[in-house]
């Protein structure tokens, strides 16, 4: 099938604009469109699977926190224990995990205020 795929793909077929919301899914270091947010299957580049879902796990929430120093990582803003909230970087509607690197601690606004898009 892949083989068909390549054999069969014509260069003019590809976009030469992007929508602007393909374009929020780019890679920041690359610049390519992440074929993470287009194909949301449980797999990675290894044989491990990836935690899809929303629940975080007990002790990837205490890392993160850990990590992050308590400290909202959009605006900066120190955080009480019971202020900590949870973002997936990479949406879990678009692809992302909730695996340690893809979890970072917000505050209450900086969560609702990104809802589900990508912001790195």
């Amino acid at each position: 099938m892949f083989t068909k795929q390549v054999r069969d793909f014509n260069p003019k077929d590809y976009p030469t604009k992007h929508n602007p919301r393909d374009l929020e899914k780019s890679c920041s270091v690359f610049g390519h469109i992440c074929p993470v947010f287009f194909v949301n299957e449980p797999f990675t580049e290894t044989h491990e699977m990836r935690r899809i879902g929303r629940n975080i796990p007990r002790d990837v929430m205490l890392r993160v926190a850990r990590r992050d120093n308590n400290q909202c990582q959009v605006c900066g803003e120190v955080l009480l224990d019971n202020e900590i909230e949870f973002d997936h970087i990479i949406p879990v509607s678009k692809g992302g995990s909730s695996e340690e690197h893809n979890v970072r601690v917000t505050c209450f606004n900086c969560n609702r205020t990104k809802r589900n898009r990508y912001t790195p």
